[in-house]
């Protein structure tokens, strides 16, 4: 038996719609254009709700990764609006020499220390792949030890967990819900 796709990956072009994207504001628009909004976003909301992997896709956009767009019958306001609610922040890596890092927060010495240790030959770029960071990050760790001055451990924030994510969902304004 083939796995099944979630709803985003078989129709892409339905999550990755301009409107809802950026969602317009009731006042700016027409009514025949707040209808066309409303349609768009309840199908997708539909689709989504019916996935089988819906809380994990949620967890990841809310607590790991700042995700743009609508991803688990949420919009990113309402993404941020379940952040505050939770008292979490996700960084965004706007830097022009990698993507973000899947966690939101940076790589720690013992991490780089550890995947060398254990990758003894891999390439830089390799390992900074497998730890999802930049070269340069793998590389200021690795001139770091060599010249014995690692950086303090990076303080890590107790995520909330599962439970706590998915009852922030369920506080959002269930009236705009399908």
């Amino acid at each position: 038996m083939r796995p099944t796709l979630p709803p985003c990956a078989m129709a892409p072009a339905m999550y990755q719609d301009e409107t809802l994207l950026n969602p317009p504001g009731r006042r700016d628009v027409t009514v025949e254009q707040w209808r066309d909004y409303l349609s768009k976003r309840d199908a997708a909301h539909r689709r989504c709700a019916g996935c089988a992997v819906l809380a994990d896709c949620l967890y990841r956009a809310v607590v790991d990764v700042d995700v743009a767009g609508f991803l688990a019958c949420t919009s990113e306001a309402e993404r941020r609006t379940m952040r505050r609610e939770l008292g979490i922040e996700v960084q965004v890596d706007t830097s022009p020499y990698g993507t973000a890092r899947v966690g939101g927060g940076p790589v720690d010495h013992a991490e780089v220390m550890g995947a060398r240790k254990a990758h003894p030959d891999e390439t830089c770029r390799e390992l900074a792949q497998r730890l999802g960071c930049s070269t340069s990050t793998v590389k200021r760790h690795l001139r770091q030890e060599r010249e014995g001055r690692a950086e303090a451990p990076v303080a890590t924030i107790e995520k909330p967990t599962m439970g706590q994510v998915l009852d922030a969902f369920d506080r959002l304004d269930t009236s705009r819900r399908v």
